[in-house]
């Protein structure tokens, strides 16, 4: 089995699509598909269900695809550690991140890293935490930063960055938005406006009021941060936020959480092991955060 024909099954599997997979990879179809097939007799399985269409993974390809990310990364980390001694980093570094990240200014970061590393192909994706932390799992993202994950994967490196207090969110009209500070108790009944399931701050609200016993219905879920603001300073719902966007509008109050307040924690999550490219960013990423 050669890494060639891992890099090959990863890219078919991703396109679901011979064609798709064999532009992707400036190389004939013909030439594909004949290591795929190569691939399929030396496991003694098949790997994809083939139609007119496109193509799908079967349970073993499934198993395969996650070790092959696994191993196609491990082949770079080792690329990039002996070219990291040689003073160069080179190939590709791919993030992921939260859409608003408040411990670091990750634009400002990234752009003094590429001024330094010109040989370093950064690729960057937004998504929520568990999805993020999931592609680090898979090898298909180097770092991820996010909120620290409920259960941390034992295959992952998870760096403290910051931490900061959820406070409430609410109209200025609302009962709750001249109060000092405001029990989790008191918003029993309230409508909510959250993101989806797999968010880091959506994980840590549905955990503290779970704790306060306080059973809350999520009657509108969007997937950023000013729609969230929007709907919430109209008077749509309340929501718990990172204390940090408030500085994102004037048209919401932000009353404080009674103590103890549940706080939400940003992190870096990395392979085990990770890459050269990826440690020199996070070391970018520590000083800026200093």
């Amino acid at each position: 089995m050669e890494l060639r024909q891992l890099k090959y099954f990863v890219a078919v599997a991703e396109e679901s699509h011979f064609t798709r997979a064999a532009e992707r990879l400036h190389i004939a179809q013909s030439g594909l598909s004949a290591s795929i097939r190569a691939l399929e007799r030396e496991l003694g399985a098949d790997l994809f269900r083939r139609n007119t269409r496109q193509v799908r993974l079967t349970p073993e390809g499934r198993a395969l695809l996650v070790e092959a990310r696994r191993a196609l990364a491990a082949s770079d980390a080792a690329r990039d550690a002996v070219a990291a001694v040689r003073g160069l980093l080179r190939g590709s570094l791919s993030i992921g991140s939260l859409q608003c990240l408040h411990a670091v200014d990750l634009p400002a970061v990234l752009a003094g890293f590429v001024a330094a590393h010109p040989g370093l192909d950064i690729r960057l994706r937004h998504g929520g935490s568990g999805e993020l932390v999931e592609q680090v799992r898979e090898g298909r993202l180097d770092l991820a930063l996010v909120s620290r994950p409920a259960r941390e994967p034992d295959d992952v490196v998870v760096t403290p960055l910051a931490t900061e207090p959820l406070v409430l969110a609410c109209a200025p009209e609302h009962p709750l938005a001249a109060l000092g500070r405001v029990g989790l108790e008191a918003l029993r009944g309230e409508r909510f406006v959250d993101f989806p399931p797999d968010w880091g701050t959506r994980t840590r609200a549905d955990e503290a009021l779970a704790a306060a016993g306080v059973d809350r219905h999520v009657a509108l879920e969007v997937t950023d941060v000013h729609s969230l603001l929007d709907l919430v300073g109209n008077g749509l719902g309340v929501a718990l936020v990172p204390r940090s966007f408030s500085a994102k509008t004037r048209r919401v109050r932000f009353p404080e959480l009674a103590d103890p307040a549940p706080m939400w924690e940003t992190v870096a999550v990395s392979g085990a092991p990770g890459g050269a490219a990826a440690a020199a960013l996070l070391d970018e990423i520590h000083r800026a955060t200093r």
